[in-house]
């Protein structure tokens, strides 16, 4: 009806020259009408175009083809990329913020949804297009034509030649959200175990907080993280979605997390409250992480550190009776199960080495 589109044989041809008149085709690739018709030469069809760069936003079913419907022109289907946008318009409006996919996309469907968009309307349907990078297997392009292509559920039951083990679904989620969604995924075992120790780190530090005790001040340089943690988070976040900058703020919040367990920092109740809500904020709220089930939960982690406080007291009673030996045991044992008990002026604090 805007005069965008010609029929061709039963064919429906999106007309990019009449487009280019009003509107611009390419903005989002950058690529020119002459660089696509250049590249377009050999497409099969072009006998039924106008030029060699449009497309089709419905085809005239072969007689063989399985997918056709009635329409004025021809018993057929709609083209890919009309699919997309008028599913897109079904469901999300004429108008919605984010359009993600893979950066092989951007040329030609998601250009070509821009066009269809923009010539129906008189405006673009898309604020922003975000494109995620490819995946590789020890830095090669991850196919079945390479056999190295691996499915998550291989990753989650470890049923695969370059897996040495399982992994669970969110080391996967912590492993991806460390690299910036446009930058090359490079899957591997050793970057899976290094996700997975970063994953249990960060949640040993987020737990770790119920342990702390607000001081009635906190000491400066704790103070100055944990009031410019939310800030520099949200600031990452708004800065395209730079998650591993995210993630790089919550471990030097763990940081902070374990110098005031081992009572070598101090903080105030209302600085504590506020580190304990950011951080579980980004890491559970927006990034998603969270314990796995069967893996702990709140009532297993508490009744855990209840039986350790226990054997703790049980230490501290042998040291006041100077039962070394006893006293030396308890810690040695616990050391053997992973755990770290230091003495401190203060008293005693622990930590399970995962």
């Amino acid at each position: 009806d805007n005069g965008l589109a010609y029929e061709s044989n039963g064919s429906i041809y999106f007309d990019i020259e009449a487009y280019n008149k009003k509107y611009q085709y390419g903005i989002l690739s950058g690529r020119s009408l002459e660089n696509i018709k250049d590249e377009s030469r050999e497409l099969a069809g072009v006998g039924e175009k106008r030029n060699q760069a449009d497309f089709a936003l419905w085809k005239k079913a072969a007689p063989e083809h399985i997918m056709r419907w009635p329409s004025p022109w021809s018993d057929g289907f709609p083209g890919w990329h009309c699919e997309c946008t008028a599913m897109g318009r079904k469901y999300l409006g004429e108008t919605f913020d984010i359009h993600g996919g893979g950066m092989d996309l951007v040329f030609p469907h998601h250009e070509c949804e821009i066009a269809q968009a923009t010539a129906a309307m008189g405006h673009p349907a898309v604020k922003y297009w975000m494109h995620n990078n490819m995946l590789t297997i020890n830095g090669q392009k991850m196919g079945k034509s390479y056999n190295n292509f691996i499915t998550l559920e291989q990753f989650f039951t470890g049923n695969h030649l370059l897996l040495e083990k399982p992994y669970t679904a969110m080391t996967i989620r912590f492993f991806v959200l460390s690299a910036h969604y446009r930058g090359t995924v490079d899957f591997s075992n050793e970057a899976l175990q290094a996700a997975e120790k970063g994953l249990q780190k960060l949640l040993q530090g987020i737990s770790d907080l119920d342990r702390i005790q607000a001081s009635d001040k906190c000491d400066a340089e704790t103070e100055k993280i944990v009031k410019s943690l939310r800030e520099k988070c949200y600031d990452a976040m708004n800065d395209d979605f730079a998650t591993p900058q995210v993630i790089s703020h919550l471990f030097e919040a763990c940081t902070v997390v374990n110098k005031l367990v081992d009572h070598k920092a101090t903080i105030c109740a209302d600085c504590l409250k506020e580190l304990s809500d950011t951080m579980r904020l980004f890491a559970f709220d927006i990034l998603g992480l969270r314990e796995e089930k069967g893996n702990s939960s709140d009532a297993r982690e508490e009744a855990f550190g209840k039986v350790v406080d226990m054997v703790l007291d049980l230490r501290a009673k042998a040291k006041a009776d100077k039962d070394w030996a006893t006293s030396d045991k308890i810690r040695d044992e616990l050391a053997a199960a992973g755990f770290e008990v230091k003495d401190t002026k203060d008293g005693v604090t622990w930590r399970l080495n995962k």
